[in-house]
């Protein structure tokens, strides 16, 4: 298999960085394109990997195209690729809030698969959601599953949930990070050095998300094992009710859905 990835920044990188380090491919079997000299060099330079300043010339030589770019910028890089791409080849894009229809108007009935990964894919920690139109079929669906199992998790999910996981993965490391600057704040104020601070509140997130996906208890059990009758946690989980704070993150995810829809 050899995957062409048209795109080289921060989510481009990620793919290319969980492709090469997981084994799923080895550098001489991806190419990268990007109009940026300075990704190309740190493509080549990081990865090993051949690199193009034309978007057709990657194309052409994959038999999985994946479009790493923001969704402005992908009509023009369709663009670019829609004559050259072949019927055999398979096209994977990430851009946020471009449909399936979408993705066949601008690159005709090819097969396509819609993705949505999200930034822990950096660290390959990341969970990508994805659909295919009605060309896909077995065999391209375990091609990309190789590619986006190398960024953390993957899961297939119908294309009217992709809205709910932009909001649910996609949009959310932000909420996450406000949360972490917000309990190391806290820290601070209790006069603890800053650095340590972010410490303790980022691994607690890790560790806490960990402990539910490797038991599968529900959330409101593993809360409820900490909660201590008369302790300090229910004292803290009381302001945070009192403060609507799960009403806040529904109504953040929600908007963040919603705007999903709207793009």
């Amino acid at each position: 298999m050899k995957i062409g990835i048209i795109g080289c920044g921060n989510m481009g990188r990620a793919i290319l960085g969980g492709l090469i380090k997981s084994g799923a491919a080895s550098s001489q079997e991806v190419v990268v394109s990007d109009a940026s000299e300075a990704n190309r060099l740190d493509a080549e330079e990081k990865f090993g990997v051949r690199t193009f300043s034309e978007n057709a010339a990657c194309a052409k030589e994959a038999d999985l195209v994946v479009f790493a770019v923001k969704p402005g910028v992908l009509p023009l890089a369709a663009a670019d690729v829609r004559d050259v791409l072949r019927e055999e080849q398979t096209v994977l894009s990430i851009a946020a809030g471009k449909s399936l229809s979408d993705l066949e108007a601008l690159l005709g009935k090819k097969k396509i698969v819609r993705a949505m990964p999200n930034t822990p894919a950096l660290v390959s920690e990341g969970i990508t959601a994805w659909c295919g139109n009605e060309k896909i079929g077995e065999p391209e669906k375990a091609m990309v599953r190789t590619v986006l199992s190398s960024l953390g998790r993957c899961i297939e999910v119908r294309e009217e949930l992709m809205s709910a996981v932009t909001a649910v993965s996609g949009s959310s490391p932000a909420f996450v990070f406000l949360f972490l600057e917000a309990m190391a704040d806290a820290a601070v104020a209790e006069g603890m050095p800053r650095k340590e601070a972010y410490t303790f509140a980022a691994q607690t997130i890790l560790g806490s998300a960990k402990l539910y996906l490797e038991t599968e208890k529900h959330p409101g059990e593993l809360k409820d094992m900490v909660c201590s009758p008369g302790g300090t946690t229910i004292e803290g989980v009381a302001e945070l009710e009192k403060n609507g704070f799960r009403a806040a993150v529904i109504a953040a995810v929600r908007a963040a859905a919603e705007k999903a829809r709207s793009l």
